[in-house]
């Protein structure tokens, strides 16, 4: 399991822990400033990052039950997810057929030989990927295939990405991976793009998480793993967010829920900050964004 076992004498971060109906609410109740618009949520990181265990985790708490729609594997030796895919979040049986405004797509994982290119990362953050395109780590999806979208919408561009890396396995990303992953930040920054992490797999660094969710802010080496990704990657601590995903459990637990909670609340609010400084800058005096 990994050393984990100092504790700091505070924890570093404060969330609502158990009580997720104002967290839950909060994120039900968001609605972006364009009617019809969707918040799409692009999760890229290392094979084997759990990309596709956090959108179940998702849906998890959405569907108040243990949610398998994103097909997940525990083998992190190839990726799993072969095509481009969109997740959508339905409200409910009340609300057939009526779904959250934010989406998840899923790639194929960053791989140094065998992993999704960054050329298609960068394609399906401008919106030209289409759903259902399978990616070929030999080449590029190119201008005239089917799955290439010459004219894509508002809503078939990415507004948050959304970099997902396990905390086991934050010391073994290659040169390489770690290099594919600023690139397609460069890209994203470049499109004015917020991007955020979401470090999975806390409680296989740490056995006491296991026991107790709530103990993440206070263990020393979660800490350490998410100041070591950060400096490897260039995301901010105050953009990182550990999880622990849903992949032994048959029930929900009302803590892991606080954590998938807190993490896509902040998903949510970088792109309303993003926007509400594009808007400030626009109408301040020569303002041009």
């Amino acid at each position: 399991m990994g050393g984990g076992g100092s504790f700091l004498s505070t924890a570093w971060r404060d969330i609502d822990w158990g009580d997720n109906q104002r967290a839950l609410q909060y994120v039900k109740d968001y609605k972006p400033e364009i009617e019809g618009q969707e918040l799409r949520i692009l999760l890229h990181g290392p094979v084997g990052a759990g990309k596709s265990s956090f959108i179940n985790s998702v849906q998890s708490v959405f569907n108040s039950r243990i949610y398998r729609q994103a097909f997940a594997d525990n083998i992190s030796h190839d990726s799993f997810t072969k095509d481009y895919k969109t997740y959508k979040i339905e409200k409910g049986p009340k609300d057939q057929n009526s779904f959250y405004p934010f989406v998840f797509n899923d790639i194929m994982g960053l791989d140094k030989d065998k992993g999704v290119l960054v050329d298609d990362v960068k394609l399906a953050l401008r919106g030209h990927v289409k759903d259902g395109y399978r990616f070929n780590p030999e080449s590029k999806l190119s201008e005239g295939d089917q799955f290439y979208n010459n004219n894509p919408t508002d809503n078939d561009k990415v507004h948050v990405l959304v970099c997902v890396v396990p905390a086991n396995t934050v010391s073994l990303i290659t040169d390489e991976v770690v290099q594919k992953i600023r690139e397609i930040r460069k890209e994203a920054s470049d499109l004015g793009i917020p991007q955020l992490a979401v470090i999975t797999k806390i409680d296989e660094v740490c056995a006491e998480i296991k026991e107790d969710v709530k103990t993440v802010y206070k263990l020393k080496a979660v800490k350490a793993k998410m100041e070591e990704l950060s400096v490897k990657v260039g995301i901010p601590m105050n953009c990182i967010f550990p999880v622990k995903n849903y992949h032994e459990e048959i029930d929900l637990n009302r803590d892991i829920d606080s954590l998938i909670l807190s993490s896509l609340k902040n998903i949510i609010d970088s792109r309303e900050d993003c926007l509400n400084y594009r808007k400030s800058q626009s109408e301040s005096p020569g303002g041009n964004v």
